[in-house]
């Protein structure tokens, strides 16, 4: 089993900047990928950062230039650094780690539990 815990979301004003915290933990063998993904009220679930192993981070057009995303591969955590925030930015913050556990052939997706991003003044 894989546990995802996610941290760092709130309230925060209009170009401002927020720091999301994500920790896999669990019989984990091999983990393939980390990411950030949102949700808005009544939209589409959309990506905003990943980094898959030791590849380079992948965006979403609107995250680039304002979001930077890292990884401590060691200790399996991903941060999310969010600059000149605005409402759009509101959403669910959601953390998806690809990992294969010990005696399974195949990985498999793992979400959190999301955490709450509210830019507002």
């Amino acid at each position: 089993q894989v546990h995802i815990v996610e941290s760092g979301g709130g309230l925060v004003q209009p170009g401002g900047s927020q720091r999301l915290s994500c920790l896999a933990s669990g019989n984990i063998d091999s983990i393939y990928s980390m990411g950030w993904y949102r949700q808005a009220p009544g939209k589409e679930r959309e990506l905003v950062a990943r980094i898959a192993n030791r590849d380079s981070p992948d965006y979403g057009d609107f995250a680039k230039g304002r979001f930077t995303v890292s990884r401590d591969h060691d200790k399996n955590i991903i941060y999310l650094q969010m600059n000149e925030l605005n409402p759009e930015d509101t959403a669910v913050y959601f953390c998806l780690t690809i990992a294969r556990v010990f005696g399974t052939p195949l990985p498999r997706n793992y979400w959190g539990q999301g955490t709450q991003v509210t830019v507002s003044s």
